[in-house]
């Protein structure tokens, strides 16, 4: 039976837990030979678990990061598809934050997905074109107090996908923002172990239930491929509705 990622070859970083974890599953199930990028070398066993191949790497070094991007081109073969998927969540009062966190959440969330593009594009372009999904968050379009920096790498990620849809869109290579809501990774899972706070997790979603972190990962395989032909520069909202909601949550 042919599926959705058949004959491709997808990298996706930050892939050793949580959502990236999910994405490389679902990646992986859809057919596709995945590559998960991880900083975390204590990670890398659970990546190689699921069946991808494993390879450090840190998103936030400059020079580093690219040049991974483009070894993994010569020594796996063309990439098809790339999941710019590591970033880093700080929840700080912004009066209390300091210019070395506001730095370091640039660095890693926006700064790699611009490294990434200018990395793999022009190798993509030469080779048929691909596609790219650029992880956001639904703080790109409503926040709250304590994530104004982390919402302005989110919201400039879904900017910066839709001006490199028409910067390589002529070159067949579509890129698209996928903006995950509140979602069961280990980190949430371990707080929602408090009844209390489990309760009010299920009050802010419309149908009561959070994210998994394979659901996004369906959605992520789903951009990948050519069933999502007709979608580039969009961003897709994934969050059950949180969003949606008027006043507090």
């Amino acid at each position: 039976m042919t599926t959705l990622l058949d004959g491709k070859t997808v990298v996706v970083t930050g892939a050793g837990a949580g959502i990236g974890l999910g994405i490389l599953r679902q990646c992986i199930k859809a057919g596709a030979n995945t590559i998960g990028i991880e900083r975390d070398e204590s990670r890398l066993a659970r990546i190689e678990a699921e069946g991808a191949t494993a390879v450090r790497g840190d998103v936030g070094d400059a020079e580093a990061f690219p040049a991974l991007l483009r070894k993994l081109w010569e020594t796996n073969g063309p990439i098809n598809g790339l999941v710019n998927n590591a970033g880093i969540t700080i929840e700080k009062p912004l009066e209390e934050m300091t210019l070395e966190e506001m730095e370091l959440l640039w660095r890693v969330n926006q700064r790699s997905v611009l490294l990434s593009v200018q990395a793999l594009a022009p190798l993509m372009s030469g080779n048929g074109g691909g596609a790219v999904v650029n992880i956001a968050s639904n703080h790109a379009r409503a926040s709250g107090t304590g994530y104004e920096a982390y919402a302005g790498t989110k919201g400039a990620i879904v900017a910066m996908s839709r001006a490199m849809a028409w910067s390589y869109g002529k070159q067949a290579i579509r890129v698209n923002a996928l903006c995950p809501g509140l979602t069961m990774t280990e980190t949430v899972a371990d707080a929602a172990r408090d009844p209390a706070l489990a309760a009010r997790f299920r009050e802010w979603h419309a149908n009561h239930r959070v994210n998994t972190v394979d659901e996004i990962g369906q959605a992520a395989a789903f951009l990948l491929s050519d069933a999502a032909s007709a979608f580039t520069g969009a961003d897709l909202v994934a969050d059950q509705g949180m969003s949606s909601r008027l006043g507090d949550i």
